[in-house]
């Protein structure tokens, strides 16, 4: 038996293949899929979408860590133990978080969804052109990655606002937070990018109540969680024109069922939940990482507030 044994669980088998290969690449680790009869002896565990009876399978759990940013698609089991939880924060998965939500904002900034409407019935139509500091960002969520991507998009000129519910400073960022301050942060913007943790609070907080409090015309980039966002109320804001167009990226349901009505849509971009991804290679290093800080009586890195659900 190895010095260290992991139980690599998710609901994508090649996914948990390509960490378990990762995994084993490190000297004195076995790593280890459900169905092996050996996970009883697992001392930690890797995870994306596990079996809700993870802790009975692997009683010995030490150390268990979300092969992802986000940790809602982890069982309340987990939340309700005594083992500590950790989630992946890599600078090349916030980098490429940033890259998309610069993406989607030019995507409206610069005219390209109505170039490409125009394209599709052989018009020739010029736009003004529209300066950064000209275009108005929210962002609601100023954690590790919506931090990030405020200081990245201010720093290329925008005007750029924040929203978070604990008090946030941010340079050349004008940071709100909690209920009392979100007329206050959505009613002059030009975009609002939806990067919050999902949580009892912001479920279904992408709805007609706040659409409604937008300037209309505004636009709606949800790379955050497929949970915060109510499809119908999407729908009906684009309609009436409360909403000019949307970039989404995440869904109640993945996929989005076949007959939904987004997909048809002319003015919404629909992307396969492809925002950005940490590498197998990353998800093992920093769990390895963990492991042995946990040994030592360090603290870990990028740990979960149970209490909190991010």
């Amino acid at each position: 038996m190895s010095d260290i044994t992991i139980v690599v669980d998710c609901n994508d088998a090649d996914f948990a293949r390509d960490i378990c290969a990762a995994l084993q690449q490190f000297p004195d680790v076995t790593a280890l899929l459900p169905h092996h009869r050996a996970v009883r002896d697992a001392q930690y565990a890797s995870c994306w979408f596990p079996d809700p009876q993870l802790l009975t399978r692997s009683p010995g759990l030490k150390l268990i860590r979300a092969a992802s940013a986000g940790v809602d698609h982890l069982p309340p089991a987990l939340f309700a133990s005594e083992i500590p939880l950790c989630r992946v924060i890599d600078e090349d998965f916030r980098h490429g978080m940033f890259e998309y939500a610069l993406w989607s904002v030019l995507w409206f900034q610069r005219h390209f969804d109505r170039a490409l409407a125009h394209q599709r019935t052989q018009t020739r139509k010029l736009y003004p052109q529209r300066a950064a500091a000209d275009f108005h960002i929210g962002i609601m969520g100023l954690g590790e990655i919506g931090g990030y991507i405020a200081d990245q998009l201010a720093r290329l000129g925008y005007r750029v606002s924040g929203w978070s519910r604990s008090e946030k400073q941010l340079t050349g960022v004008t940071c709100y937070r909690g209920e009392e301050a979100l007329d206050h942060f959505l009613g002059s913007l030009d975009g609002l990018i939806n990067l919050l943790p999902l949580t009892a609070q912001t479920r279904g907080i992408l709805a007609a109540p706040l659409f409604n409090r937008l300037p209309a015309g505004a636009v709606l980039i949800n790379c955050g969680r497929g949970e915060h966002m109510v499809n119908d109320d999407v729908l009906a804001a684009l309609e009436s024109g409360q909403l000019a167009g949307a970039v989404l990226d995440v869904f109640p349901q993945e996929p989005l069922p076949a007959d939904d009505p987004l997909w048809r849509h002319p003015q919404v971009v629909i992307t396969p939940h492809m925002a950005s991804a940490a590498p197998a290679e990353v998800i093992a290093r920093q769990l390895l990482e963990n492991i042995q800080r946990q040994r030592r009586g360090l603290p870990l890195k990028n740990p979960v507030n149970k209490h909190a659900g991010y």
